[in-house]
């Protein structure tokens, strides 16, 4: 059973509330839990097996007090990235059991006060990466080679030149070095896609990964030596305090003013304002961007104004494929929470050693 609620104002729940044979079901004692967005539908499938469930039907997402206000009382919520998932959240639910993500990252969500109280926290790891990595690399190749600028020329009807051997000239992405921020799994399916072209592949990540380097002809190098050296700086890295405009002023002013910065990690990883002035003074030749701060960006917003900017509306994982995946795993990783079951991709599992010490 589903139910669709509009908003904390409007009618009761009964009056929002239908199943397939629209009618109000009786009140039973299964499980409740609100899922933030609606998703595909052979996922709220599964969640509909096990659980009463209230699915937000806005395009937009539920103002924070709306999601407070849905979640109390629930034994489970399937968020995403627009979601804050906090200590005033998770006050106002006492019951509930698990917290599953319909993405990677978590900075929108309190992990470690979620495990404080031992609830466990999903995510979707691996079912994305290669399609993030897809799109990361098309947005390196569109500002490399002025795609999205000379798509734009065309459209204004200013193609009035059928060819010109010095019109359009941009950027070579063979045999060039790729410098990848992030060793995680879209940084390394990252690194498959350059050595298909012929790149030399820098990398620098938190963790070494000397596993990988022969296998995948990759070179670990520090930060400064990665920008200095790379002609494409591709961002893969989680949003934490860390970093947080973890590429600022002096990070743009060490890459070459021919290299081009890709960012399909989080938007506020760079220091916006500082990335608008490296390219309209020509610090570094180009950006492609799935990722802004703030999003989705304002029509004002200065980086609109420039050319060689490619940006994309947060589109990394949105395939039918990785996104069916996506829905199925936050669906399975909040089924099994709900039983009491470890969850398949838990980021916080150190709950489950606390309540085998605490029995």
């Amino acid at each position: 059973m589903i139910r669709f609620i509009k908003d904390s104002k409007s009618k009761s729940d009964a009056e929002h509330t239908f199943n397939r044979t629209g009618k109000v079901p009786e009140v039973n004692d299964r499980p409740r839990v609100f899922v933030t967005r609606q998703i595909m539908q052979e996922a709220l499938d599964l969640v509909g097996t096990v659980a009463e469930m209230e699915v937000w039907p806005d395009e937009e997402p539920p103002a924070p007090e709306i999601l407070r206000e849905r979640s109390s009382g629930t034994d489970g919520i399937l968020t995403n990235i627009m979601d804050r998932v906090d200590v005033a959240l998770l006050d106002a639910s006492p019951r509930l059991k698990v917290i599953s993500q319909l993405a990677v990252g978590l900075d929108n969500v309190d992990v470690a006060e979620a495990t404080r109280r031992g609830i466990p926290v999903g995510n979707t790891p691996g079912v994305l990466a290669k399609a993030t990595a897809d799109v990361a690399f098309a947005l390196l190749m569109s500002a490399a080679r002025r795609i999205g600028e000379s798509e734009r020329w065309v459209r204004r009807g200013e193609w009035t030149l059928a060819f010109h051997p010095l019109r359009w000239l941009g950027i070579d992405v063979h045999d060039k070095t790729l410098g990848i921020v992030g060793m995680g799994q879209i940084g390394l399916e990252m690194a498959r896609r350059g050595r298909g072209f012929d790149m030399r592949i820098l990398y620098h990540s938190r963790t070494r990964r000397p596993e990988l380097e022969a296998e995948h002809g990759l070179t670990y190098v520090d930060l400064p030596t990665l920008l200095a050296e790379s002609d494409f700086v591709s961002l893969h890295v989680p949003l934490t305090e860390e970093t947080r405009h973890y590429i600022g002023e002096k990070e743009l002013r060490r890459m070459k003013p021919t290299a081009i910065l890709v960012n399909a990690a989080r938007g506020p990883v760079v220091d916006s304002r500082a990335l608008y002035t490296a390219l309209k003074e020509g610090w570094i030749y180009a950006a492609g961007l799935d990722v802004t701060d703030p999003e989705p960006l304002p029509i004002d917003d200065p980086l609109l104004t420039l050319e060689n900017v490619v940006i994309a509306p947060h589109v990394g994982s949105a395939s039918l494929d990785s996104r069916g995946a996506m829905c199925m795993l936050a669906a399975r990783n909040l089924v099994a929470g709900l039983q009491g079951r470890e969850l398949e991709r838990c980021a916080n599992p150190e709950v489950y050693q606390m309540r085998d010490n605490s029995n």
